[in-house]
């Protein structure tokens, strides 16, 4: 089961900055989307930003202007940036990628990382 790995998550102040990554393994196939979800304790998993192979680009409301997702295709990684985090930003962020063979679409996951933003 192929899973993506993310990293640089932690605790961090309000006002702070973190930035994630997650590494996509190669050969996996033709990436169409990739994106950043997050869930916070008892809440639903939501979609927090997202970019197109195209490099089209999308964010929930509440992080517009302070997040920013990218992605290096020479690292194959996804990132995002985060700045003036608040609390209510605090959730395990999982990073999502579908990824194409053919006409079959996979959605891949990875495990989670923790962000906690507290003063």
């Amino acid at each position: 089961q192929v899973q993506l790995v993310e990293s640089g998550g932690g605790l961090v102040q309000p006002g702070g900055s973190l930035r994630l990554s997650c590494g996509i393994p190669r050969g996996i196939g033709s990436i169409n989307f990739m994106g950043w979800y997050r869930q916070a304790p008892g809440k639903q998993r939501e979609v927090v930003a997202t970019i197109t192979s195209g490099g089209a680009t999308n964010y929930r409301d509440s992080v517009k202007g302070r997040f920013t997702i990218s992605r290096d295709n020479a690292k194959n990684t996804v990132n995002l940036e985060m700045n003036s985090l608040k609390p209510e930003d605090t959730a395990v962020y999982y990073c999502n990628v579908l990824a194409f063979r053919g006409t079959n679409g996979q959605n891949y996951w990875g495990q989670g990382t923790q962000v906690t933003v507290t003063s």
